[in-house]
Parts: structure tokens; C-alpha cells; sequence
């Protein structure tokens, strides 16, 4: 297909000479008239949705609409938005992550951060993952996928208040719309000692169990199927309302301020 007369941002958290972040943009560029990249100059990896308020960013364009920022992938995403472009993008895209954002695991990335960021600033927006293991094909598998998505998102094809968490494993030939899974256990802290004999800890990196759910994201790729997660910002558990609304009615607790 022709591209289409967009401009899409292109970031990650895995830094600006990430293989994913290039094949990402490459494949963004069959579909828009003009692909911007901003992302960290370094991995960002597990930073979640920080942004930098204590100290300057700086940027520094390393070729012609490519930018490496001494920053998190949101702050990448604000400084292009609200700094560098006169309009905002049609679309921000962030990945390719090699390893999989599912579950709990999109609170803490970096990569689902950066589409989130252009979603609260009213930008269609998506997150890409691969496996940990991804090669060249599966980088490219993966951006095809993201390919497909972005021009749902394009398109305005989805509610205005969501915005999309892709994860495709490789080889993947379908995909299903899924709901963000749960662990049924933390991933423990690894402990070890240096060759010192100091101790020292790694965090996210010993194995846990998902909850069993056929339709959360990570069956969908336990069974090599793209799975494709409508996310939204507003966190508010209505089940909650009605019991707390009881509390109305209660007596004021003895010491509090009438």
C-alpha cells in the first residue's frame, strides 16, 4: 500500500542503537509520509513511566529525524510532542522489545511507557514485543504485525481511550484480542554474593507462574498466537464503588476531625 500522509514517532526503551527500534521504524516508513525516532541514548529497560524532572534533558539528532535523548522512553515521546513539532503525530509506536511486555509486566515497562505517554497525550498509540531470543525475522515479524495495528489506530478504528499492547511471538500466523493477564507469584530476588563476599540482589530475573486464564495475553502467546490488549489509563476498580459507598453512612471514627 501507499503511504498514507502521517507522521509517526518511533521509540523504545532499549536505546537508539536498538536492532528492534530500527526494523520498527523501517516498517513504519512503508505506511507514513515522515517517521520520527527519539529514544534513550542508553537501555532503559523496567523504568516504567518516569520522567526526568530533577535535572535537564538533552537530545542529540544522530541523522536527519532520529534523536538519542539522555532520557526515559516518556520523556523521549514529550520532548518530540511537546518540543520539537509544531503538530503533534498521527501515531506513536514503541518497540520492537526483545522480551515480552504481558500481565504485571506493563506497569513496569519502558516500551508499553512510551505508548502510554502519547495515549495521555491524545496521540493512537501501541506497544510492540517480541521473544527475548528475537533474531532478524522475528524483529520483522513483529513489525509486520505492528504495520497491521498501526493502521487500525490510523484509521480510528478504536475507542479514543485505548490504546494497544502487541506482543507476537515468532512464526506467529494469528492473532487474538486478549485481556492483561495476572502472576500467581511474584518472581523472586536473586541473591548472590561478589567476589568479595558482599551480597547483592537481582531483581525480575527468577521464574514465576502466570494465573490460569485462556484469554489473557500470556496464554495467547504460550500457544504462538499475537496477542493484541486494548489498555486504558483510568485504573478504577468500579466493583469497589458500592462497598465504599457504605462507608457514607458510617459512624465518623472516634478522634477525626467532624
Amino acid at each position: 500500500m501507499e503511504p498514507i500522509a502521517a507522521t509517526i514517532l518511533v521509540t523504545n526503551d532499549d536505546g537508539i542503537r536498538a536492532p528492534g527500534l530500527a526494523v520498527l521504524a523501517e516498517a513504519m516508513g512503508t505506511i507514513a509520509g515522515r517517521v520520527i525516532v527519539a529514544a534513550p541514548d542508553r537501555e532503559q529497560s523496567g523504568i516504567a513511566h518516569a520522567l526526568t524532572i530533577r535535572r535537564p534533558l538533552r537530545l542529540e539528532e544522530v541523522a536527519p529525524d532520529r534523536f538519542a535523548v539522555d532520557g526515559s522512553p516518556a520523556d523521549c515521546v514529550d520532548l518530540v510532542v511537546l518540543g520539537l513539532l509544531d503538530e503533534p503525530p498521527d501515531l506513536v509506536v514503541s518497540g520492537i522489545n526483545p522480551g515480552f511486555n504481558l500481565g504485571d509486566d506493563v506497569v513496569y515497562s519502558g516500551t508499553v511507557a512510551g505508548a502510554r505517554e502519547g495515549h495521555m497525550l491524545g496521540i493512537p498509540s501501541l506497544a510492540v514485543s517480541t521473544a527475548f531470543e528475537a533474531d532478524e525475522r522475528a524483529y520483522r515479524e513483529a513489525a509486520a504485525w505492528a504495520v497491521r495495528f498501526a493502521r487500525v489506530l490510523l484509521e480510528g478504528r478504536l475507542p479514543v481511550r485505548t490504546f494497544l499492547n502487541v506482543n507476537v511471538p515468532p512464526g506467529a500466523e494469528r492473532c487474538r484480542v486478549t485481556r492483561q493477564g495476572r502472576r500467581a507469584s511474584r518472581p523472586a530476588l536473586l541473591r548472590r554474593t561478589d567476589p568479595k563476599g558482599k551480597e547483592y540482589w537481582w531483581i525480575g530475573l527468577a521464574g514465576s507462574r502466570w494465573e490460569p486464564d485462556g484469554d489473557a495475553d500470556h496464554a495467547a502467546v504460550a500457544e504462538g498466537i499475537v496477542s493484541v490488549t486494548p489498555l486504558q489509563l483510568d485504573a478504577t476498580c468500579r466493583e469497589a464503588f458500592a462497598r465504599l459507598g457504605a462507608l457514607a453512612t458510617c459512624p465518623t471514627p472516634v478522634g477525626e476531625d467532624r
